[in-house]
């Protein structure tokens, strides 16, 4: 017989309390597509549906309603349990610096998980653009960062490789337009190099009609229709296409998203943390 996960029972509930798969998924911090394979797979394990599909929301079952007083007192248990117990738990505090333009709904799972886990160790996050993160472990403000390199360095751990490509919009021609305009970073990073570098090499005109200090914003300019864009292949979403071997580019960089320590000499939280980022990372 199969076993009832926590974290089903946890979906579960937040789906439940939002009425809705989509805002259940934000409160817990989890895609909307994963969200719903974790309610398919507790419908699965009890065998009958737990919720009724209604327009863009759902509504409990008869199996749902009676699901949910045992899920929230078996959550509630459990929270409690970690309470009791974390006199044993984790402690301090952890200076954490995340990408503003990475993976920023990936990361706030990780915080909201490790949070959850650890509820003794005071966690500060700082959420910037990953080129101040080296500087910022070097000189003692943080204490780990993740953030992007295109060759990782000695101490930095290797977490997610995304190759870069130049992207347009699906509903605009740049092919034949003279100069090419382009959607560039305007701060001083590797993937502005890139872009460049890639530009020249290329050996046509081109002029850049918008910066922007994250990838949301270059992506922004890209859907708008008013430039074409390099960024990382994970970041493509519908209505975007990698620009054809018509414009004559050549293979760009691929993106290194890596983890990196300062001088905490706290190695059980350190620990704690870089488990947390990995499993949820890879």
């Amino acid at each position: 017989m199969e076993c009832l996960d926590s974290e089903l029972l946890r979906t579960f509930i937040a789906v439940t309390k939002a009425g809705s798969v989509t805002d259940g998924a934000a409160q817990i911090h989890r895609s909307q597509s994963a969200t719903s394979l974790q309610i398919k797979r507790l419908e699965t394990i009890i065998g009958r549906p737990i919720f009724e599909r209604h327009g863009r929301g759902v509504v409990l079952t008869e199996a749902g309603r009676y699901l949910l007083p045992i899920a929230d007192e078996v959550i509630a248990r459990l929270d409690g349990a970690l309470r009791d117990l974390s006199q044993q738990a984790v402690r301090g505090k952890l200076r954490l610096g995340i990408p503003d333009d990475h993976g920023r709904a990936k990361l706030a799972q990780i915080i909201a998980t490790f949070t959850r886990a650890h509820p003794q160790v005071e966690l500060e996050v700082t959420c910037a653009l990953s080129p101040e993160f080296p500087g910022a472990l070097e000189k003692g403000r943080l204490d780990m960062a993740v953030y992007e390199v295109e060759h990782p360095a000695q101490g930095e751990e290797l977490l997610v490789e995304d190759p870069t490509c130049w992207v347009a919009s699906d509903h605009t021609d740049f092919s034949v337009v003279d100069p090419l305009p382009v959607a560039l970073f305007d701060h001083a990073c590797w993937w502005r190099d890139a872009a460049i570098a890639s530009l020249q090499a290329r050996g046509r005109p081109y002029r850049v009609v918008y910066s922007s200090q994250s990838v949301p914003g270059v992506i922004a300019a890209v859907e708008a229709g008013v430039a074409i864009g390099l960024v990382g292949q994970s970041s493509i979403k519908p209505g975007l296409s990698r620009v054809s071997a018509a414009f004559g580019f050549d293979p760009t960089p691929t993106s290194k998203l890596v983890l990196a320590t300062g001088n905490l000499h706290n190695p059980d939280l350190l620990m704690a943390m870089k488990s947390a980022i990995r499993s949820a990372l890879n």
